[in-house]
């Protein structure tokens, strides 16, 4: 039992690994490219001739209390009237339907070019929904928004100009946060997107690697969407399927970093879990149904397929750091029972070495977003160690997620409500949307904190710390994930 705990544990610390090389790699990437100037050729909307026709899509389903707010913005949008329109592609099934035709008839009367489309069959959820507005759709150009997301008046005048390039099917813009600061929830998730919309894309998109589209905040070549096959929703994350259907078929993904679409947070625990997993399981189905047809076509180079595995994989990361948290525990009583083992933890402390690349990486990303300076690394020590607690509490219905992905288990589109949260004294008490129910996973969540309580305990009685940090963070993050979860209900 002992060896195949330590041949378990080693296997899974030598994967992680492998995936913090892999970013440390896109790091180095990142910083590269900081030192290129971009010389793409733009679109000159100093002629008339030049300005294509855009459609800007708003998938939406019962989002009550966000609807007014996302329709007055995209209605300030700078874009000549006569080549521009709007499809508000609406499957609510609440009182919402009703609240948005008006506002939408009101809109018309300005003479913005907007249409209200209601489905009555939502097969295929959101893809479904793009699908149909496509076959309708007057644009050349397809952007995306979804509900919760507020780009400013120029956001089609710093996007729709990269298209001139032929092969471009793709303009992808960097997420922003309007509540960043609102809660430690808003917090550690603004921090986690902010590697992936800084690091991570810059990174694949520098050297070429495939990137993914983010659902929403981007524009789509019509053209491209159609030669790739169009939105399919036999997966959880519909962008991503289409994204690299996309790439394989050779067209490009244009990536602006210095484009920001500000967003609203998910800011309940019941709200961050729906997210976490329909993009973790979403992930996981597309790995299943990319993958392979990826690693057989002999055009992509090698590189990117690396890259590519990891991509897809990441967040199948949760359930092998959940596999190490959860053996760290025999392995520390296995190291102060047998002393044949001495040297192989000595080796193992090498793995260690990931956390600090991980560090190192999240680091760059930080300080380009809140700036350099020894207060700001002070945060970002604390903010580090806090997402990693955090993350690590929502490993297990994380895992969940990735095995049903990974093992074809299909469930429905489950939506993340919004609450249009922006300030810190806006409250989401009394939101209709929110899941009351408690999932049989915070049982879990509420048993590992125990077992990792169980472990700092451990600590003492053998006198063995090399592993406390790592208890006392997974012991506070299964802590929040399961309290919050709890209060949350009521």
């Amino acid at each position: 039992m002992d060896i195949a705990i330590i041949i378990t544990y080693t296997l899974a610390l030598l994967i992680i690994f492998m995936y913090s090389l892999a970013q440390l790699n896109l790091l180095f990437n990142y910083l590269k490219s900081r030192k290129q100037a971009d010389h793409s050729p733009t679109f000159d909307f100093s002629k008339k001739e030049e300005i294509p026709y855009v459609t800007v899509q708003l998938p939406v389903f019962n989002e009550l209390y966000v609807m007014d707010r996302l329709l007055d913005n995209i209605a300030e949008l700078d874009y000549p009237k006569d080549k521009l329109e709007i499809q508000v592609l609406d499957d609510s099934t609440d009182e919402s339907v009703t609240t948005t035709a008006k506002h939408i008839k009101k809109l018309q009367q300005t003479g913005l070019d907007i249409k209200h489309i209601c489905r009555e069959d939502r097969t295929g959820f959101k893809a479904g929904a793009l699908k149909e507005g496509l076959k309708i759709a007057k644009g050349e150009f397809i952007a995306i928004f979804d509900a919760d997301f507020l780009p400013g008046k120029n956001w089609l005048l710093q996007t729709i100009p990269y298209f001139k390039v032929q092969n471009i099917g793709v303009v992808q813009t960097r997420w922003g946060h309007i509540n960043r600061d609102y809660s430690m929830l808003t917090k550690i998730q603004a921090f986690a997107l902010d590697f992936h919309f800084t690091m991570e894309q810059v990174g694949r998109n520098y050297k070429n690697h495939f990137i993914n589209f983010n659902g929403t905040a981007g524009v789509w070549r019509k053209t491209c969407i159609e030669d790739a096959g169009n939105w399919q929703g036999d997966t959880l994350t519909e962008d991503l399927d289409l994204s690299y259907r996309a790439q394989l078929k050779k067209w490009q993904f244009k990536y602006l970093e210095e484009v920001e679409t500000p967003a609203e947070l998910p800011v309940v625990i019941s709200a961050a879990r729906s997210q976490q997993f329909r993009w973790n399981k979403g992930a996981a189905e597309n790995f299943q149904k990319l993958y392979g047809k990826m690693r057989r076509d002999k055009t992509v180079p090698f590189k990117t397929k690396i890259h590519s595995f990891f991509h897809l994989l990441n967040s199948s990361m949760f359930l092998l750091v959940l596999l190490v948290a959860v053996l760290s525990v025999p392995i520390m009583y296995i190291k102060n029972s047998n002393p044949l083992f001495s040297w192989y933890f000595n080796v193992i402390a090498f793995f260690a070495l990931s956390t600090v690349i991980f560090f190192f990486c999240y680091w760059f990303t930080f300080k380009k977003i809140h700036g350099k300076g020894f207060w700001n690394f002070m945060e970002y020590i604390k903010m580090f160690f806090t997402f990693f607690s955090i993350a690590m509490g929502f490993s297990v219905h994380n895992s969940m997620a990735v095995l049903e992905g990974h093992f074809g288990k299909k469930s429905e589109f489950i939506r993340t409500p919004k609450f249009n949260i922006s300030t810190l004294q806006d409250s989401w008490k009394g939101n209709k949307y929110i899941n009351k129910n408690i999932s049989g996973n915070t049982i879990i969540e509420a048993l590992l904190m125990g077992y990792f309580g169980f472990a700092l305990y451990s600590a003492f009685k053998l006198q063995d710390f090399g592993l406390f940090l790592f208890h006392m963070m997974l012991f506070l993050g299964f802590g929040f994930v399961f309290f919050k979860s709890v209060t949350s209900k009521f």
